[in-house]
């Protein structure tokens, strides 16, 4: 009997835990998973805000190097050094004309802090010398050595050191040849016709160039470049290089020329004298440097905590619309060939 006593005694002690213990037991619960989720949400916002920033950077040092490498090899003209001794010889009428004459540097000033726009212009590539026979001026061709790699419709300048004609190729055979022919007529566009060419009195041939070059001169490739924002294919602003999206995430783009008003052929330092947008620009060959901001702008929002961001291009200040992040990158770079 006693034994049965102590049994049911135990028994009794292992009833389970009451209702104020469960509870309690949730609330401490609660607890611990609400600080999970805490530290969870903390490094996740962390990640987050980490990985913007390192999208930024990557694009505003692309947008950097890429930027400033154009800019610095921007209106070279071979030996002529100047695009006002350059005679552009393509056809003005025809589609892809490209008014090389405006000079190496242009570009135009965003309204009301909008985006600005930069064209640059000028050659590129190691120079092909011109080979014998040399004219005559008449002629619609130049010699060069075959394997050049130079196609139908490229357009080059040959230049020496007093002058340099733009023109477009206009044969097939221009690479294994080594003559660039460059006839007038619609083979190419927009094609060769220049009857103002000094080399052709009375416009009598439309082909001509303004001289005869020799052993001096060499053939380069050229080029316009142009720099600008706009919507990039996925829904967030792009910097488009030459019509064609080059980076994404890049909102602005706020550009200042760096103005010589004594040139360096005229006895001047060298040196910019003031600093102004496009529109302020009397005449952009007195433009030595330019000094751009870029600024990039993170995918996501929700970034700042609710808090908006502030940031400053070129002594403005600027309120963010909304919680993404931003960063301003800014450099000022020499145009070389000016110098």
């Amino acid at each position: 009997m006693m034994n049965d006593k102590q049994t049911i005694k135990n028994r009794s002690r292992q009833s389970g835990l009451s209702l104020v213990e469960v509870l309690i037991g949730m609330l401490l619960g609660l607890f611990l998973v609400g600080g999970i989720l805490q530290v969870f949400a903390s490094s996740r916002q962390t990640y987050r805000v980490h990985d913007a920033t390192s999208r930024m950077q990557e694009g505003g040092r692309m947008a950097l190097e890429v930027l400033s490498r154009d800019i610095r090899m921007a209106d070279f003209w071979g030996c002529a050094s100047d695009a006002l001794n350059v005679v552009n010889n393509l056809d003005s009428s025809g589609t892809g004309y490209v008014d090389f004459k405006t000079g190496g540097v242009g570009g135009t000033e965003g309204a009301s802090g909008a985006p600005d726009t930069l064209v640059l212009r000028g050659g590129v590539n190691s120079g092909l010398g011109v080979q014998p026979p040399y004219g005559p001026q008449a002629s619609a061709v130049i010699h060069v050595p075959p394997g050049n790699g130079l196609e139908q419709g490229d357009i080059i300048f040959v230049s020496d050191c007093s002058a340099a004609d733009i023109f477009q190729v206009s044969n097939t055979n221009a690479d294994t040849s080594g003559q660039l022919v460059h006839n007038t007529g619609a083979t190419t566009e927009p094609g060769n016709y220049n009857v103002n060419n000094p080399g052709c009195p009375g416009g009598g041939n439309a082909h001509c160039l303004s001289k005869v070059y020799g052993a001096d001169a060499q053939i380069f490739a050229t080029r316009e470049i142009s720099y600008s924002i706009a919507m990039g294919s996925e829904g967030q602003p792009a910097l488009f290089r030459n019509g064609l999206e080059f980076l994404d995430g890049i909102e602005n783009f706020q550009i200042l020329y760096g103005v010589d008003t004594d040139p360096v052929g005229a006895g001047g330092s060298g040196i910019a004298n003031f600093y102004v947008s496009a529109d302020q620009v009397a005449d952009m060959e007195q433009v030595i440097s330019i000094r751009f901001a870029i600024v990039t702008r993170s995918y996501d929002d929700n970034l700042t905590g609710g808090i908006a961001q502030n940031y400053n291009i070129f002594g403005t200040n600027i309120a963010a619309p909304d919680s993404r992040l931003r960063q301003v990158y800014t450099s000022t770079v020499a145009v070389r060939n000016r110098l």
